[in-house]
């Protein structure tokens, strides 16, 4: 009997058929009764013996089409060689290459792009390094730097596996504000040996972007980097989450009628994005902020061997309340979520204030169900792109970054956080602002150029910028 679920997956299986043993209908006949949809058939190799074709089928999901290939396996005739998808085809090769700039045509343009004309470059730098930002790609380019050890909603899968994710991040500095930005994937989790490698590869890079690199050591590794190397070091996990959200959370707020220190705040999960969110809030005005985690509400009445955990204790919780959420959400104006799903309940929900706002941006799984949380709350927020209000980082690393390389600052500090956030909740008007428009879509151009000129102002305001000033607002 067919099912009547929508398929939400196309999968390509292909198939090596031994013509003395099986059919084309025969496999048909297997996919269909396992509620596989045939949607195209491609002949990849035509033999006496055998052959080998492409079968793409709609299928409902990876588990699903998991069913289907162990059917086909099992049949007299048939090997399955592999399945994919669009997009395991659009990773074959990898996402990103390199390009010349510059055609090299004749003996003279070979001599100039290397040697023997290249050495009066190389002199240049030596007498002044200063000149690397100028005479070499260093100028406009990120390292994306990763150990694979908390990588998406994955965990530890390692560099390896961690590769196309890094590719991907690559790739939006690109498309998105033309940065030139390359995966740098290690293979070590020692704090220090990937403190000492990413020191060692700075000469190439104007920036160093740190991606999924797990808590509490990512905290290290990027305070120790921000201390030994003069270029700019962010930690994309923790800052660029805090920035998104507190831009929607500038907007939620005036859509409410409410102010920022004015709010008691609600946090679920205390690691790198939930520490960075609070020390955004608090940096923003926010007075009361409340962080929840597997063991409770971290209060001052707890030591914490966690010296993060530690300084949240002494920074947060005003009140110094104790408990677990159920507790401490009563009368909340805003939860945000960065923990895992169905840590929120409806009952906490109608336990908040009037016009709660919600930050569910557990992924891919939000904490509580959108379409559950609808009637009870008035601004609902998610990392997903298939609901309004999407908190993306997307929104903030590429023009923070494209700012700091423009005016050549040496960090990416505290104001020019604050600046982008501001400058990324400015991108909506007060005529578009509603209930399910407080963040602007990624894809909305003006957002990079805004958050790079804020990020710009801001780094001459606080005298990290080293390029003498000039304006850019004219400039990509």
């Amino acid at each position: 009997m067919a099912n009547e679920r929508t398929a939400g997956l196309s999968l390509i299986y292909r198939l090596e058929l031994q013509n003395s043993s099986i059919t084309f209908g025969k496999v048909a006949q297997i996919i269909g009764e396992e509620g596989g949809d045939i949607i195209g058939v491609d002949v990849v190799q035509v033999g006496k013996d055998q052959s080998i074709r492409d079968v793409n089928v709609n299928v409902f999901d990876r588990r699903h089409g998991k069913v289907i290939r162990e059917q086909l396996d099992k049949a007299e005739g048939i090997h399955v060689v592999n399945v994919s998808d669009r997009t395991m085809l659009m990773h074959l090769g990898g996402k990103i290459e390199i390009r010349s700039k510059i055609p090299v045509r004749n003996r003279d343009e070979l001599a100039r792009v290397y040697t023997p004309h290249v050495a009066s470059i190389c002199e240049a730098i030596h007498e002044d390094p200063g000149k690397a930002f100028k005479l070499t790609i260093k100028k406009n380019t990120v390292a994306v730097v990763s150990d694979g050890t908390a990588v998406l909603g994955l965990g530890d899968i390692g560099p390896y596996a961690a590769m196309p994710v890094m590719e991907g991040k690559a790739m939006l500095f690109k498309q998105f504000a033309g940065v030139d930005a390359f995966p740098i994937c290690l293979d070590t989790k020692d704090t220090e040996a990937i403190i000492a490698h990413v020191k060692a590869i700075a000469p190439a890079f104007g920036g160093i972007n740190l991606e999924d690199i797990s808590s509490p050591r990512c905290f290290e590794i990027e305070a120790r980097l921000k201390q030994e190397l003069d270029i700019p070091v962010f930690h994309d996990d923790q800052h660029g989450t805090a920035v998104v959200l507190l831009a929607g959370l500038m907007n939620a707020v005036k859509l409410v009628g409410k102010k920022l220190e004015d709010l008691k705040v609600v946090v679920t999960g205390i690691g790198a994005a939930g520490i960075a969110c609070t020390k955004m809030l608090l940096l923003a005005g926010v007075k009361n902020v409340i962080g929840v985690d597997r063991m409770g509400v971290i209060s001052r009445h707890e030591p914490y061997e966690n010296p993060m955990w530690q300084w949240y204790a002494e920074n947060t919780n005003p009140d110094n309340l104790q408990g677990t959420l159920s507790d401490v959400i009563q009368g909340a104006d805003v939860f945000i979520g960065v923990s895992g799903p169905g840590v929120l309940k409806v009952e906490h929900l109608q336990s908040m204030a009037q016009d709660p706002i919600v930050f569910a941006m557990a992924n891919p799984n939000p904490e509580i169900d959108p379409d559950v949380a609808e009637p009870y709350v008035r601004v609902m927020a998610t990392g997903r792109s298939d609901y309004p209000n999407q908190i993306n980082n997307l929104l903030c690393f590429p023009g923070i970054f494209k700012g700091a390389l423009d005016c050549r600052a040496s960090d990416i500090n505290e104001e020019m956080k604050l600046a982008a956030a501001y400058a990324i909740a400015s991108v909506v008007s007060d005529d578009e602002l509603s209930e399910h428009y407080i963040i602007p879509s990624v894809f909305n151009k003006k957002v990079v150029q805004a958050v790079r000129l804020a990020v710009i102002e801001a780094a001459y305001k606080t005298n990290v910028a080293r390029r003498r000033y000039r304006d850019y607002s004219d400039k990509q």
